[in-house]
């Protein structure tokens, strides 16, 4: 059996496998396309190497130009320069030796100081060196309005009566249409075609050329047409159907410069080498339209088929091999797995690892600045941390559904001569109303149990009247019951707790907890105190349940929420004896309780003492039925202070047993008690780094709107695994409280309403949690009085502010850039997904504010 099960489990992996490298396959096709033919017309030729800057006055040496000119010098006889400025001047020069003509440009800008010089110097070279062919005043000066044509054309009259060689401007096709005075200024009309600018699919781009040259010869019929840039970026940023990618330049440059070729066309091919430098004017995709990139290695083959990403094979490999090892430590302790739930976690895994590899190679693509290695490294921080997080997402999803059996489950025991010590009942309290705290202590009043006790301590509630009544109530439930009033006390509520122990009776072996609102089921003691009968249990858990959902829409969707936890994520805990100890409907044996104490450094000293309890090497049992009821927070600020106590307190506690948690030193702890520790809260860590992702997206938006000509949208890798753990959390809530919780798909959706809400919430205590070592301990008072909109609105003021600022931002980005390119409307939308969590916490609040029905509850606390 054992046998036919890992077989049918390796057929599974390498079908996947063959699955994903089918893909990798299907995307890098081979594509048929003319060679390279053994010249070409041209270069656009800009001799600035990595680090080097025309702007700064970082300029290459004659001995790097030289080499550019030996290797250009294999593929054209033409080449075209820009400006002289520099050490460009000597390369008219250095082209003679290699038999190079130079088209010389003159660089017209705003400065008329460098443009005189620019003027003299050209005009001299032009007069002395045998090289120069023609001579090109200002590249595309009128289109960047730096010079009016009038401007423009004195220059060009000066500039043709000085040399001898042809002279003309070199502009975008449609400034020619624009302003065809220019024609009578000059002796050859040298026009810019790129249809990449002009939002043109790669397909239909060599058609785009050859009709706009049609239209020059036609206006300009006397008039020899030099095409003086054409060319495809390898990298950068979608434009309209416009895609730069390294295939679709080898596949349009092969084509068009043989069409070009065979119909005698003049050309310059913009241009021989990247120029990562011109980033910073044109975007991202300005440094990628060499031939050669800027190490001066050739970026595609001149012969044969295209291929879009010619190591696709080894990066097939290397995402296999990820894939494998996720799998590999996701199926350690998985015995219990159905085989549905090892093929979901196999796709996963290898959709992880595929993603990933595709993430590394596109950045690596990318020519690297301090800043871009820094934000670089900072993406594969980010991008290697949601991939864990989105594959422990992806784990508990499986074990949650796909089990054969659960193995440690604790059903109740009901046979009479069941194990049955005292039990000491400890209620915490602080300034709670008196008679929802009767209603709870009438309820363990009614407890089916032969032997137990109830301490309730009231620790530093100042006003006797909220306090003695209470008091009275014990008195009158008996002697079992002991009224404890302690002022001043510190440690708050893991203060209180410590207090009881040594009052607790002599012969008590187990202490159990709850809060101060809820509302026992008489059968709680009876049939759970018996798991107790096995020495290596330390914990008996109920879940937390609450009995007010139906009171508002608000408390519905909260307790859709809260379900899941108690339901799904502590049930498959059990299963690696790793449950999260929680403050109420928790029994701890008596001795285990006096060696550890409740911690009063921390504020969720519940789950804490359950993480030592483990650490002693002390087992947990966790029985999924509900035997009480609390009341839930009725306001949504109070919503937010009980999770962001929780998600702090976890933080706190990741922080102080971190050698425990990470390294395994000086504990007891099993590794799969360290995953589900590690793994239940990486969500929540998750939740603290997306506000850097929020903030990095609203600060690169503003850029956007600001100098929309000098910045484009973030390349698609920098959203992508934000949003894909986004969608998957979502998907999963909605999938897993239908499969495994038993609600319909309204009540999911109400879950991850409801969960989506407290992000910024959660989000805002990890950070606090990892920056502070402690916070006021405060209570999560429920049902408190009802508010008006405009007081739930201030409860979620920093959620709207953030909300309205990304609004503003996709909003902004339209007005200004508008949508031209799936690149503009991809980062759009995930300027609007990712505000859906503060959206949603509006609409909690909204709903928070909404009055509650008369027959509501009283005010009740915990």
């Amino acid at each position: 059996m054992p046998s036919r099960k890992f077989g049918l489990n390796l057929v599974v992996v390498v079908a996947i496998a063959a699955l994903f490298t089918g893909f990798w396959a299907l995307i890098n096709r081979p594509v048929t396309a003319p060679n390279w033919p053994e010249q070409i017309s041209g270069f656009s030729y800009s001799p600035f190497r990595l680090g080097q800057n025309p702007q700064k006055g970082v300029y290459p040496s004659d001995e790097e130009m030289r080499q550019d000119l030996e290797l250009m010098s294999k593929e054209t006889d033409n080449i075209r320069i820009y400006s002289v400025d520099g050490s460009l001047k000597d390369i008219p020069k250095l082209a003679e030796e290699f038999g190079l003509r130079v088209t010389l440009g003159i660089w017209i800008s705003p400065d008329l100081e460098r443009n005189e010089r620019e003027i003299n110097t050209a005009i001299e070279l032009a007069n002395t060196t045998r090289s120069v062919v023609r001579v090109v005043v200002g590249n595309e000066a009128l289109f960047r309005e730096e010079i009016t044509p009038k401007d423009l054309i004195a220059i060009l009259d000066r500039v043709r009566a000085a040399v001898k060689v042809p002279v003309t401007t070199s502009e975008q096709w449609h400034i020619w249409e624009k302003y065809p005075e220019l024609g009578k200024h000059v002796d050859l009309i040298a026009a810019h075609i790129l249809p990449y600018w002009e939002h043109i699919p790669m397909e239909k781009a060599g058609q785009f050329v050859f009709d706009r040259a049609r239209e020059l010869k036609h206006m300009f019929p006397k008039k020899p047409l030099l095409l003086s840039e054409v060319g495809w970026p390898s990298n950068g940023h979608m434009r309209g159907g416009a895609d730069a990618t390294q295939a679709d330049q080898a596949i349009y440059l092969r084509t068009l410069v043989n069409k070009l070729n065979r119909q005698g066309f003049n050309y310059f091919v913009i241009e021989a080498f990247d120029q990562p430098w011109k980033a910073s004017d044109e975007g991202s995709v300005g440094a990628y339209w060499g031939v050669f990139n800027a190490a001066r290695q050739q970026k595609f083959n001149f012969e044969g088929p295209v291929v879009a990403i010619p190591q696709w094979r080894v990066l097939a490999i290397g995402s296999a091999v990820l894939a494998m090892l996720a799998l590999a430590l996701m199926l350690i302790d998985g015995s219990a797995l159905r085989q549905r739930g090892r093929t979901f976690l196999t796709f996963i895994a290898f959709l992880c690892g595929s993603v990933l590899v595709w993430i590394g190679y596109d950045y690596s693509q990318q020519y690297s600045t301090w800043f871009s290695l820094l934000v670089g490294f900072l993406l594969a921080l980010g991008a290697f941390g949601v991939f864990i997080v989105l594959l422990t997402e992806a784990h508990e999803l499986a074990e949650a559904v796909w089990t054969h059996k659960r193995r440690r489950e604790f059903l109740p025991v009901e046979t009479d001569t069941a194990y049955r010590p005292k039990v000491s009942v400890h209620v915490p309290c602080y300034n709670e109303p008196p008679e929802m705290v009767k209603q709870t202590l009438n309820a363990l009043a009614a407890l089916d149990y032969p032997d137990f006790e109830v301490l309730l301590i009231d620790n530093n509630t100042k006003d006797p009247a909220v306090w003695e009544p209470v008091k009275a109530h014990c008195e009158m439930l008996g002697e079992r019951f002991k009224f404890f009033h302690v002022a001043p006390l510190a440690g708050f509520k893991g203060g209180a707790l410590n207090y009881l122990i040594p009052h607790t009776a002599p012969d008590a072996e187990v202490i159990a907890v709850i809060d101060s609102d809820y509302c026992v089921d008489r059968n709680w003691l009876k049939h759970m105190v018996p798991h107790f009968a096995d020495p290596k249990i330390a914990v008996v858990q109920s879940p937390q349940d609450y009995r007010d959902q139906h009171e508002s829409a608000f408390k519905k969707l909260c307790y859709s929420e809260y379900k899941g936890f108690f339901y799904i994520g502590m049930v498959t805990r059990n299963d690696r004896d790793a449950i999260i100890q929680h403050g109420t409907m928790t029994m701890t044996r008596r001795s285990v309780l006096e060696e550890l104490g409740w911690a009063d450094w921390c504020i969720c000293e519940d789950a804490e003492l359950g993480l030592r309890v483990f650490e002693k090497g002390y087992s947990a049992a966790y029985a999924h039925n509900s035997y009480g009821k609390g009341l839930m927070p009725d306001t949504f600020i109070d919503f937010k202070k009980q999770r962001f106590r929780w998600a702090y307190g976890a933080i706190q506690i990741i922080k102080r047993h971190a050698a425990s948690l990470l390294r395994g030193k000086d504990t007891e702890l099993t590794r799969g008690q360290r995953y589900h520790f590690l793994a239940g809260w990486l969500p929540w860590v998750a939740d603290g780094m997306n506000i850097f992702f929020t903030v990095g997206a609203l600060l690169w938006s503003s850029a956007m709107i600001i100098v929309p000509n000098r910045v484009d949208p973030p390349l698609l890798i920098f959203a992508i695994p934000p949003l894909a753990l986004f969608f998957f959390k979502v998907g999963k809530i909605i999938f897993l409280y239908r499969r495994a919780v038993g609600v319909n798909l309204k009540d999911a959706f109400y879950a991850a309403l409801a969960g989506l809400a407290l992000s910024h919430t959660i989000a805002k205590a990890v950070l606090y949690g990892f920056f502070t070592t402690s916070i006021p301990f405060f209570r999560t008072p429920k049902n408190a009085d009802s508010h008006g909109l405009l007081v739930a609105i201030s409860e979620a003021r920093e959620e709207l502010f953030i909300m309205l600022l990304l609004w503003g931002a996709a909003l902004g980005i339209c007005l200004v850039q508008g949508l031209p390119s799936n690149d503009m409307r991809f980062w759009v939308t995930m300027l609007l997904v990712q505000s859906l969590p503060y959206l949603a916490a509006l609409i909690m609040a909204f709903l928070s504010s909404l009055p509650k029905p008369k027959t509501a509850t009283e005010p009740a606390t915990a």
